[in-house]
């Protein structure tokens, strides 16, 4: 399994960010797949999900300015992020749950007020 995330970076409050998350190594359209962020000093939380089939499900923080979404063809998991506050600045994280836990090296996003 490898997971490849890109698309990070610095922006001011209100822009937007396209984050993507290349995968391969398994069977990408048969898996719920996540996005998750970590916060300098705080615990890496779940931001959202998307289950195999395409129903999308988004943390309350984020609900309304993020989306998720998957292209099963190419095999790329993306996160739109619009409204961006400096709260949202962490890693960003593809991750997925097969037989154990498979996490992307991380995507840094830093949002300036």
């Amino acid at each position: 399994v490898q997971l490849q995330a890109s698309g990070g970076g610095s922006v001011k409050a209100g822009g937007s960010l396209r984050l993507s998350c290349a995968a391969s190594g398994f069977m990408f359209r048969l898996n719920t797949m996540n996005w998750y962020r970590q916060a300098p000093g705080k615990e890496r939380d779940l931001v959202a999900t998307i289950t195999s089939d395409g129903n999308p499900d988004c943390a309350d923080s984020v609900k309304g300015r993020f989306t998720i979404s998957r292209d099963n063809v190419k095999k790329i998991l993306y996160l739109q992020m619009n409204g961006l506050k400096p709260e949202d600045t962490a890693v960003y994280y593809c991750n997925l749950n097969l037989r154990r836990e498979w996490w992307g090296q991380g995507t840094q996003v830093t949002v300036s007020s």
